[in-house]
């Protein structure tokens, strides 16, 4: 599948604790739907570093980690924390061939569809590839991070699964997909190409690309509610013949804006929906996770939330949208309240989730391959 930025990702690295946690950011998406992608690099106590949920490592990337390498150490540990998020799984193996001498460690349960292959059939190398213990104390870095595995949550094609990890030094939650927050501007990593929050600022393709703060902000809301809904309420039926027709009176019929065509329009209440999805910026666990994964197993999901919680962090670093993000362990277990109570999400806003809902349930497993 071609992923917007195609042949060129750019990385923004961020330091989010002084000496000893960074952020490495990238965006992806499909038609300038995208959104940003975060890997975590922690300094070590005893040396070196550890990387949580790597990224595409392109020259840019590896650059910016190498002056980390230079100055704290080389990279001792990498962690694949997910089994079934693609945009994590697809980078982790070319990202751990840099770095050779790294020890690498990902979730139990993982798999690949449509044919189950063995890990290193997906590119992780097999001599120095190994599965998390499910005790955090039994890992070569459990002195200095704890974590606990949610799942695995089965899915018919196979489980969900994600291992959250608390840096005691720093009082931080690394998480991939369980939580996140939205802020109400687009992220940093977000400025370094704007055009795609600009091609979506406009109301028609005749509109002319401005790059101005509002329509940046504008995009960036407009992306995010078709991120997490896919077909919100929001949006407007598409009338193929009038997109066709604007196609002659396009203010950028390049290949570069999709030859004039321009799709997405968008009710009058749209900004009153992003408000809704957004909610202050408090945590919160995407439509997807709520409605297609964590509410097959609720009591399972709870009691893991519950145990994270008990953890005394600060602060909370996603692998998507807004880090770090100023929280509390209670706020954390409020955002899966929604097992224990109705969804706060329109309803409507989640019918094209809960028609995939029925899909899942009737798709087969995938026919495991030995190794």
């Amino acid at each position: 599948m071609p992923l917007y930025p195609y042949g060129t990702r750019w990385t923004l690295r961020q330091e989010v604790v002084k000496d000893q946690i960074w952020t490495f950011d990238q965006v992806q998406g499909i038609l300038y739907v995208i959104v940003p992608v975060r890997m975590t690099v922690i300094r070590l106590q005893a040396g070196g570093l550890l990387v949580y949920a790597p990224i595409a490592p392109t020259p840019e990337c590896l650059g910016q980690l190498q002056g980390l390498i230079d100055q704290y150490g080389p990279i001792k540990y990498i962690v694949l924390p997910t089994v079934s998020a693609i945009e994590h799984k697809v980078p982790a193996g070319p990202f751990a061939r840099k770095f050779p001498s790294a020890q690498v460690h990902v979730a139990p349960h993982q798999w690949s569809f449509p044919i189950n292959l063995p890990l290193s059939w997906l590119g992780l190398p097999g001599d120095r590839t190994q599965l998390l213990p499910t005790n955090s104390a039994e890992a070569p870095f459990g002195d200095e991070f704890d974590y606990e595995i949610l799942g695995p949550v089965d899915l018919n094609v196979g489980p969900f699964e994600e291992a959250v990890f608390f840096h005691k030094a720093s009082q931080t939650l690394l998480v991939t997909d369980a939580v996140m927050s939205i802020p109400a501007e687009p992220p940093a990593v977000m400025d370094l190409d704007p055009y795609p929050l600009l091609f979506h600022a406009r109301d028609r393709a005749q509109d002319p690309i401005v790059d101005t703060p509002a329509n940046r902000i504008k995009g960036w809301q407009r992306i995010t509610l078709f991120s997490f809904y896919f077909r919100p309420s929001a949006l407007a039926d598409v009338n193929w013949g009038q997109v066709l027709r604007n196609v002659g009176g396009a203010s950028d019929r390049s290949k570069r804006g999709y030859f004039g065509l321009f799709p997405f329009q968008w009710k009058e209440h749209w900004l009153q929906s992003f408000e809704t999805l957004r909610n202050g910026g408090k945590l919160f666990v995407a439509p997807v996770l709520q409605k297609l994964i964590l509410n097959r197993a609720p009591k399972q999901v709870l009691d893991w939330a519950d145990r994270v919680a008990r953890w005394n962090f600060t602060q909370i670093i996603p692998a998507h949208f807004d880090a770090p993000v100023a929280t509390t362990p209670q706020a954390f277990r409020q955002a899966f309240e929604f097992l224990e109570q109705r969804s706060s999400f329109p309803p409507q806003d989640l019918e094209l989730i809960s028609q995939l809902d029925e899909l899942l349930q009737v798709v087969t497993p995938p026919p495991k391959v030995k190794k």
